[in-house]
C-alpha cells in the first residue's frame, strides 16, 4: 500500500464522526488523527473523559485522535485528507469563510448521506464545483453501517468509492479493523446518491409501521424501493453496477429497519400523527431524508425517473397532503 495518505481529518463531531474516530484510531496502520468540532468545552470534556457526552455517550474512545480542535483552517491546511462528517443542511455553514485555495491539494473522503440544500447537490459534486476538488481526489464511505453498532464493535461493512480505486484501497486500508471489513467501488455518484435514497425510504417505511401496516407491506415497499432507487441512479449515472450489493441493497435494509435509524424514527413519528415541526423538536438528530426529499424532488424534475415513493414523501412531508390519501395512491402504485 502506499503512503501517500498520511494526515487525515474528521470535520464533525455528530455519532457518525464519533464512530470514524474510532475506527480510525483503532486501525493500526501509521498515520497522524485530527478532528474537528465546534465547541470547546466539548473538546476539553472528550480529552478528559475519552467519549463523547452528546454522541454515542456510553461509548468509551480508548485511543484519542492526535489532534483535536475547533480550528478548521489550521486541521485543513495540517492534513492531506479530509472526512466531511457534518449534516449536509450544515455543511456550507460549516465550511463558511473557505475557499477553494484551502483544498488546494486536498483529498475529500464524504462521509455525509445527504444532498447540500439550495445547491441541488450531492457532497461530492458541491466540493469538486464549490471548492474545485478534483474527481480524482474524491471519495465516498457507503454503508450499511450505523454509528451505535460501529462503537460498540458489531461485525459492520464498509465500501469505499472513488474514481480513483488506488486512493480508495489506501483509504479502504486505513479503516479496516476486526470489526470493520472493507471494500472499494469505482461507482462513487451511484454510491452517493444511493445513500441519499435510502434515507428518503426509511421515512416511508417508518410512516407505514406508525400508521399500522404490517411486515408483509413493508416488504413490498423495500422490494419497490429497490427497484426505484436502481431506476433513479442508472439513470443519473449509467455504469453497470449490481443494486444487489450490501453498499445498496443492505444499506437500505439497515436504514429502513434498524432501531437506530433517525430517519425511520422520524417516519415513524409522521404516521402517528405528528407534524414535521414536532418530530424534529422531539428527536436529538438530524434525519437527513426530511432535506433529501426535496432536493431529490427538485432535481428529478430534469430527469423524470419514475419515483412514486419518493414522490408520496415528498408530498407528505413538504406539500402538506393527507397523510392516508397519500398512502392509499402509494398503494395503488406499488407490486
Amino acid at each position: 500500500m502506499s503512503q501517500r495518505i498520511k494526515k487525515i481529518a474528521i470535520i464533525g463531531g455528530g455519532s457518525w464522526a464519533t464512530a470514524i474516530a474510532k475506527i480510525l484510531c483503532d486501525n493500526e496502520i501509521g498515520k497522524v488523527v485530527f478532528w474537528w468540532m465546534r465547541s470547546k468545552q466539548l473538546i476539553k470534556y472528550i480529552h478528559q473523559h475519552k467519549h463523547n457526552p452528546n454522541y454515542l455517550s456510553s461509548v468509551e474512545i480508548r485511543i484519542l485522535p492526535d489532534h483535536i480542535s475547533s480550528d478548521l483552517k489550521s486541521i485543513i491546511a495540517a492534513c492531506d485528507t479530509l472526512i466531511l462528517s457534518v449534516p449536509a443542511a450544515f455543511l456550507k455553514d460549516a465550511l463558511q469563510g473557505l475557499g477553494p485555495s484551502d483544498f488546494k491539494g486536498k483529498r475529500m473522503v464524504s462521509a455525509i448521506k445527504g444532498i447540500v440544500p439550495d445547491e441541488n447537490l450531492i457532497v461530492g459534486e458541491f466540493m469538486h464545483q464549490k471548492y474545485q476538488i478534483s474527481l480524482d481526489d474524491i471519495l465516498v464511505i457507503g454503508g450499511p453501517c450505523h454509528a451505535e453498532e460501529v462503537a460498540l464493535e458489531k461485525l459492520s461493512y464498509l465500501t469505499i468509492a472513488s474514481q480513483n480505486i488506488e486512493l480508495a484501497a489506501d483509504f479502504s486500508a486505513m479503516m479496516d479493523t476486526y470489526y470493520i471489513k472493507t471494500s472499494v467501488s469505482d461507482d462513487i455518484c451511484g454510491i452517493e446518491y444511493a445513500a441519499v435514497l435510502k434515507n428518503i425510504y426509511a421515512i416511508a417505511s417508518g410512516i407505514c409501521y406508525g400508521i399500522g401496516y404490517g411486515d408483509n407491506f413493508q416488504a413490498v415497499l423495500i422490494s419497490n424501493a429497490i427497484r426505484e432507487m436502481k431506476r433513479f441512479v442508472d439513470t443519473v449515472y449509467p455504469i453497470n453496477r449490481d443494486m444487489m450489493e450490501s453498499v445498496y441493497l443492505g444499506d437500505l435494509l439497515v436504514t429502513a429497519y434498524s432501531q437506530f435509524s433517525r430517519n425511520y424514527t422520524f417516519g415513524n413519528m409522521i404516521g402517528k400523527g405528528y407534524t414535521v415541526k414536532a418530530a424534529q423538536m422531539e428527536m436529538s438528530m438530524i434525519a437527513e431524508g426530511y432535506y433529501a426529499a426535496n432536493c431529490l424532488y427538485q432535481i428529478n424534475q430534469k430527469y423524470q425517473a419514475y419515483m412514486p415513493i419518493c414522490r408520496a414523501v415528498y408530498a407528505i412531508l413538504y406539500e402538506k397532503k393527507p397523510l392516508h390519501a397519500e398512502m392509499k395512491r402509494l398503494i395503488e402504485q406499488l407490486s
